[in-house]
C-alpha cells in the first residue's frame, strides 16, 4: 500500500507521540546537558499533542502532518507561521517556520523526509509564507532533504556545557544605560541587515527596542549586562530563559539558558570587550544554576562565530532559509 501524507487527527496522538519521544531521546543521547529529557517525557508530549490539535484557541497557526503507510505512521513533520520580531519589518511577511520536533520511522519508506518536507511547505505556502526556515538539529536524511529543497544555513545555535565566567567583566544595566544599549543594537541590526536582507529594519525598531529593554530591566529571569559606562556603552547581553520556540515539548529546558541579543563594538575587530562580556553572561547563568547554554548567530557572521567557538560553544541547531520565486 502506498505511503500517503496527510493532516494529522486526533486519532494520531498516540503514535505521534511515540514516534516524537523516539525523536527526543535520540537528541538527548547526543547532548544530553542541552536536549535534557523531561521526567514526563510521553504524558508530556502527548499532551502538547493534544492540545495542538484539538484546542480552538491557538497561540499560532500551526500545521502537523503525518506520514501513513498500511495503517502505520512512519513520520511526523510540524510547522506553524512564525510571527515577525517588532524590530524587523518583515516586508514579505510572517514566515513560515518548520520546527525540530519532527520524525521519521527507522524502517519509513525512502523519500519520507523529503515527503514530509514538501507537505509542509505546501502547507505553509498555502497560509501566505512567502519565506521557509527550517530547523535542524540531528538526522542525515533530515539534513540531505533540506539541502535538496534549497535551504541555506541563516541562523547558528551554538551551545556549550557548563557556562562559567568573570562576573566582574560586565555591570548589570540600569534604566540610564538604555540610550547607550539601543544605539548599540542599532550598530547590530544594520550587520544583521548586511548578512540577510532577511533581517530588514523596521522604521521603527529604535523605539521599540528601547522599550522592549525597559520593561526587560523588570524581568527578574534574566540578567542585562552592559560593557562601559552608561555615557558610552560599548556592548550588551542579556543572559535569559530558554523558550518552547527551539526547544520542542518534551526536553526539560529549566537549566538551559539562551544569549540572543548580545552585541561589542569590537566583535569585528576580535577584540577582548565581546569576550569579556560573554564571559560576564557566562557567570550569570552560572550564578542561577544554568547547565547548558546556546547563543543565537547569523550564520553569516564570521568574526562571531569565531568568539563563539574560541570560547568552546559547538553548532547545537541550524535555522536555514529559502525564499519563493
Amino acid at each position: 500500500m502506498p505511503q500517503i501524507i496527510r493532516p494529522a487527527t486526533h486519532e494520531d496522538i498516540a503514535q505521534m507521540s511515540a514516534l516524537l519521544e523516539d525523536a527526543a531521546r535520540a537528541r538527548a543521547a547526543g547532548d544530553p546537558a542541552l536536549w535534557r529529557l523531561s521526567p514526563d517525557l510521553r504524558a508530556e508530549i502527548s499532551d502538547a499533542v493534544h492540545a495542538a490539535l484539538t484546542r480552538p484557541d491557538q497561540p499560532f497557526r500551526q500545521f502537523w502532518l503525518v506520514a501513513e503507510q498500511s495503517g502505520r505512521l512512519t513520520g511526523v513533520i510540524h510547522a506553524m507561521l512564525l510571527p515577525v520580531p517588532p524590530i524587523y519589518a518583515g516586508p514579505q511577511g510572517d514566515p513560515g517556520l518548520i520546527l525540530p520536533d519532527h520524525a521519521v520511522a527507522d524502517d519509513a519508506a525512502p523519500g519520507t523526509h523529503a515527503a514530509l518536507l514538501a507537505a509542509a511547505e505546501s502547507a505553509l505556502r498555502a497560509a501566505g509564507a512567502q519565506i521557509l526556515l527550517t530547523s535542524f538539529v540531528r538526522g542525515d536524511d533530515w539534513r540531505a532533504a533540506f539541502v535538496a529543497a534549497g535551504y541555506d544555513p541563516l541562523t547558528l545555535y551554538l551551545s556549550r556545557e557548563g557556562p562559567q565566567g568573570d562576573a566582574q567583566a560586565a555591570r548589570p544595566a540600569t534604566a540610564q544605560d538604555i540610550p547607550g544599549i539601543v544605539a548599540r543594537s542599532a550598530e547590530n541590526r544594520e550587520i544583521l541587515f548586511e548578512i540577510d536582507p532577511f533581517w530588514a529594519i523596521h522604521p521603527e525598531a529604535d523605539a521599540r527596542f528601547g522599550a522592549w529593554m525597559q520593561r526587560s530591566l523588570t524581568l527578574t529571569d534574566r540578567d542585562m549586562l552592559v560593557h562601559g559606562p552608561a555615557a558610552d556603552v560599548e556592548g550588551y547581553l542579556i543572559a535569559q530563559p530558554a523558550s518552547r520556540l527551539h526547544f520542542p515539548v518534551g526536553h526539560d529546558i529549566s537549566a538551559v539558558g539562551v544569549i540572543d541579543d548580545f552585541y561589542h563594538r569590537d566583535l569585528a575587530a576580535g577584540g577582548t570587550g565581546a569576550a569579556a562580556l560573554l564571559q560576564a553572561g557566562e557567570a550569570a547563568f552560572a550564578a542561577r544554576g544554568t547547565q547548558a547554554v546556546f547563543v543565537v548567530c547569523p550564520a553569516g557572521w564570521a568574526a562571531k562565530i569565531a568568539l563563539l567557538e574560541q570560547a568552546g560553544y559547538a553548532t547545537a541547531m541550524v535555522w536555514s532559509i529559502k525564499r519563493m520565486g
